[in-house]
């Protein structure tokens, strides 16, 4: 039975708690970007205020074992500065060292186990040569099954009680956000980033204000082909930024010299246009670009009409007059979806157009307009130009929230709401 964190009762129990710190670090290994550290501490600190400790579970990266530069311990300075309280670090998740130190955690105290994903029990997959046999693999994948019960057992042995509050993880069957919730019936819950997110999104997909402009950017079509084609039931304008305009602008018969496109989706962009005509959903497309004679920061630029783009030349950003038309659009909105970015944002001479984009939502957001910005490259660049508190929601999802709003269930969420 699904618990709810604001009337759980944590006094002397001891809770693990599944939280997204997969962040960026340095070359030092420091932390160089804390987002998802912070939207975790009121979850950690409820707990806490509640006279319960707290059991602290993540991964970092994709390690294929044990490895310095994918430790957490790097992240505990930054975790202390923002939780307010020492932080005590197990190096394995497994041995005994881990269950004395979570046997022996006091109400108020922070434990952190190391990385899940050195053990291939988190994710489940068998970490085998290249040259292993088909009957090789299957008989590691059987062995696995069993490891695996034995490490979600081991892990839930830890606490009384557990939260899920990684929503960038809960679109994976993983130990550590789907299993491990059966070996709390009666005490399982989520933490608030998850509840956050759950909110924002159904506003947004369920009841939404109109008018409802989706803006989806990034470089494939074929990466967003399920969440478009949801969108068309959901929308009232569809804008499509960034590389995967230029497969429909070549579908509608422009020419877009060398901007990358993917010719196999040319019939469905045809299609999905049809489709939202259909439907009455305005689909705006960039109509001048900002293009480049290379893929690079310093390449020669020019602006130009997006259907009339000189061979061996790429779109990298859209110009003046797109950012102009699609102001008009979001002003007017009630309610914003951005996934994507409108160009090259990485490179500062093709970071115009999404910063623009980011500075409209933000604008529309401050005249009463509810902004939901998702998916990392969006992410990132609202928080590059610093306007992450001037939107309504920021996702910390990534694929857990495009696979969420596509309405695929989520065993992560599934697991505590069953």
């Amino acid at each position: 039975m699904q618990q709810h964190i604001d009337s759980y009762s944590f006094n002397g129990k001891r809770a693990i708690i599944r939280v997204d710190f997969n962040v960026p670090m340095n070359d030092k290994l420091e932390v160089s970007d804390d987002t998802r550290i912070r939207a975790a501490i009121p979850t950690i600190k409820k707990v806490l205020k509640g006279s319960g400790s707290v059991i602290l579970t993540s991964h970092l990266g994709r390690p294929k074992g044990p490895t310095d530069k994918y430790s957490l311990r790097h992240i505990i300075p930054t975790l202390e500065k923002l939780v307010g309280v020492p932080v005590k670090f197990a190096p394995d998740c497994m041995e005994e060292e881990a269950a004395e130190l979570s046997k022996s955690l006091k109400p108020g105290e922070v434990l952190l186990l190391e990385n899940l994903r050195f053990y291939e029990e988190e994710e489940g997959k068998p970490r085998l040569p290249e040259t292993a046999t088909e009957e090789e693999k299957k008989a590691a994948k059987t062995a696995l099954k069993e490891k695996q019960k034995a490490f979600v057992d081991r892990l839930a042995s830890y606490a009384d009680c557990y939260i899920n509050d990684a929503f960038g993880t809960a679109h994976r069957a993983h130990a550590s956000t789907a299993l491990i919730a059966d070996k709390f019936p009666n005490d399982k819950m989520f933490g608030y980033v998850i509840e956050g997110e759950l909110k924002a999104v159904n506003k947004v997909m369920e009841a939404p204000e109109r008018p409802f402009t989706a803006i989806l950017g990034g470089s494939k079509v074929s990466s967003k082909i399920t969440i478009i084609k949801r969108l068309l039931d959901k929308v009232d304008n569809l804008i499509i930024a960034g590389g995967m305009s230029f497969t429909f602008i070549k579908a509608l018969g422009g020419k877009i010299g060398s901007s990358i496109h993917e010719d196999d989706f040319l019939d469905l962009a045809k299609e999905i246009i049809a489709e939202a005509e259909k439907k009455n959903v305005k689909i705006y497309l960039p109509v001048d670009a900002i293009i480049a004679d290379k893929f690079d920061n310093n390449a020669n630029r020019k602006d130009v009409v997006t259907d009339q783009i000189p061979d061996g030349w790429s779109g990298m950003d859209i110009g003046e007059k797109t950012i102009s038309r699609w102001k008009d659009v979001l002003i007017g909105s009630k309610t914003i979806l951005w996934n994507g970015p409108a160009g090259v944002f990485e490179m500062p001479n093709f970071a115009h157009g999404t910063q623009e984009v980011a500075k409209i939502v933000a604008e529309a957001t401050s005249k009463g307009v509810y902004s939901l910005v998702g998916g990392g490259d969006s992410v990132a660049a609202i928080n590059q130009f610093g306007l992450a508190d001037r939107v309504s929601y920021v996702s910390t999802g990534g694929g857990a929230l495009l696979e969420y709003m596509e309405g695929t269930v989520l065993p992560g969420i599934k697991a505590i709401q069953e």
